[in-house]
């Protein structure tokens, strides 16, 4: 069976991350997020895979080849503008025959997820759904059941509505009558795959409790990180260079090349990417550094993402902590976020950057500056 995984959208409420980067791209523990997913379909036992790409496919196409890397084959299909998930399927169906199991590229799930689905799918036919468990079911698509029958999916309902915790977890099976099914449905413009997958007549659920993560918000790629290498040992490449008055409590990742200079302190729930400095004393927490990012003596950098080839200068102050963020309208409190620093930005020694503060790509903040807020790309920030 084939697994068709969509990784074509660009995810606007991750900028300034996904200017440069489609969101499958982010690193979670030093792997992007679609590589997780890859790697637990070929645990549930898929070997043959189609990509369907779109927003910046070229830095999907030039990671993951053919699959060479993880034995396994990988093709492309294209979705040149993005309409859904149900028109994201459409471009697959010339790479399909037969069943098949779908699935986001951009949440890491289990394998026991696919495998559910690819089992319910062979056993009994027709179209199959993943349902899980979560804390906050309107934010996603609720899913009402009778028994393994799904009765309804509505997608983000009002809060007060919803009376079960099962959404819809976003992994498919399908077989080639779900592209006529596609067709046929179009929804605010966007070809819509539970709308489509409800009219198929009987939807079976395959219910399971394990891991489900999902990256929607900036603070997610922080959470979903830590939960990532919580319960291992972390992991530290051989070229790693970890001073030995610096200390490295675990669960961290250590990419190529990452220079720990004396005194400094390497927190849990950190992802340290290739060719990362961390300078002499300077804190690290909580924190997902990408690949040639420098972080300068002295530094406190807590619960913080941090752009490639970015310059946090000595002594500055990221504290880390809970903030207020309002993203597409609305309004959410209590996120523990201290800062996003954009890729290729430029922070000057003795800054202190506010919890919740987002600097874009290429922002110059000057030496001793206090920052706040939301800054676009390409702006100087200098001291008042």
């Amino acid at each position: 069976m084939k697994a068709v995984i969509l990784a074509a959208g660009e995810g606007r409420r991750l900028r300034p991350l996904t200017r440069t980067r489609p969101k499958p791209m982010l690193p979670i523990a030093n792997r992007p997020l679609l590589e997780h997913v890859l790697e637990a379909c070929c645990e549930a036992g898929v070997e043959e895979f189609v990509f369907v790409v779109g927003y910046n496919r070229e830095r999907i196409q030039n990671h993951f080849g053919d699959g060479d890397e993880w034995d396994v084959d990988i093709e492309y299909a294209t979705q040149h503008k993005q309409l859904g998930t149900g028109h994201a399927i459409l471009q697959a169906e010339p790479y399909v025959n037969g069943e098949f199991v779908a699935l986001n590229g951009d949440r890491i799930v289990e394998p026991s997820a696919i495998s559910a689905v690819v089992d319910g799918q062979r056993e009994r036919g027709g179209p199959v759904m993943a349902i899980t468990r979560v804390e906050r079911p309107e934010d996603y698509g609720v899913v009402e059941t009778d028994g393994q029958e799904v009765v309804s999916i509505t997608e983000k309902p009002p809060a007060w509505t919803v009376t079960t915790e099962f959404i819809n977890a976003g992994v498919y099976g399908f077989d080639q009558s779900v592209f006529d099914l596609l067709r046929s449905v179009e929804s605010d413009g966007e070809l819509a795959i539970t709308a489509a997958i409800q009219q198929a007549g009987t939807l079976r659920a395959a219910t399971f409790d394990g891991l489900w993560l999902d990256v929607s918000n900036l603070w997610d790629l922080l959470s979903v990180n830590a939960r990532s290498l919580d319960g291992f040992a972390g992991t530290t490449t051989e070229s790693a260079d970890v001073h030995e008055e610096a200390t490295i409590v675990d669960p961290v990742a250590l990419g190529s090349d990452v220079r720990v200079r004396p005194g400094a302190r390497v927190l849990p729930g950190t992802s340290l990417g290739d060719n990362v400095e961390i300078g002499s004393n300077a804190v690290v927490s909580n924190a997902v550094v990408l690949a040639d990012a420098t972080i300068g003596d002295g530094a406190v950098v807590r619960d913080c993402i941090v752009g490639e080839n970015t310059v946090i200068g000595a002594n500055t102050t990221v504290a880390g902590g809970d903030a207020e963020m309002v993203v597409d309208g609305t309004f959410h409190e209590g996120v523990r976020l201290g800062s996003v620093v954009g890729d290729n930005a430029s922070v000057g020694g003795g800054a202190t950057i506010a919890p919740g503060t987002v600097l874009g790509n290429d922002t110059i903040v000057e030496s001793g500056t206090a920052v706040d807020g939301r800054i676009d790309d390409g702006t100087e920030v200098r001291r008042g």
